[in-house]
């Protein structure tokens, strides 16, 4: 095992990085962590890959964890490849998930904020027989998100 491991943040990369990290505030209360982020020159080129590279944006606290808890960092590069469709079952990155009171409302929210549905709300029964809610749907730039309702 690495010695201090420990969770730090997950990133997002977004066109409009300001636009995304007021939809994460004002759906689900997440807080930013100052300073806005703002970096470029040879060590970010030398650590992206990315020659020419800019990168601005910020970390928002995620809700629930505390002040000490981790972040979700939203960011824009000045070069961006261009986004693929929406697949909740592609290798690597699926989605990020938040626990809410309840799915259906917290669905409609989400699509009121500009975000697109993915698939319907449904009720599974895990294996330890507790009944557990939730559906896909996307933030504004096509981010997948799980919303959930903790098993009762």
């Amino acid at each position: 095992m690495i010695a201090g491991a420990k969770y730090g943040h997950t990133n997002l990369i977004a066109d409009d990085w300001k636009a995304l990290s007021r939809f994460y505030q004002e759906l689900f209360g997440c807080i930013p962590v100052p300073p806005e982020r703002d970096f470029k020159g040879p060590d970010l080129e030398r650590g992206t890959g990315i020659h020419g590279a800019e990168l601005r944006g910020e970390h928002l606290r995620l809700p629930g964890h505390g002040p000490e808890g981790p972040t979700l960092e939203i960011f824009n590069y000045n070069i961006l490849k261009d986004r693929s469709g929406v697949a909740v079952n592609r290798p690597g990155f699926g989605h990020i998930a938040f626990v809410v009171d309840d799915v259906p409302a917290a669905r409609e929210a989400v699509l009121a904020a500009g975000g697109q549905a993915v698939g319907e709300v449904v009720t599974l029964t895990n294996a330890l027989g507790k009944q557990l809610t939730w559906v896909y749907v996307t933030d504004p730039e096509g981010n997948v998100l799980e919303l959930q309702s903790r098993p009762r």
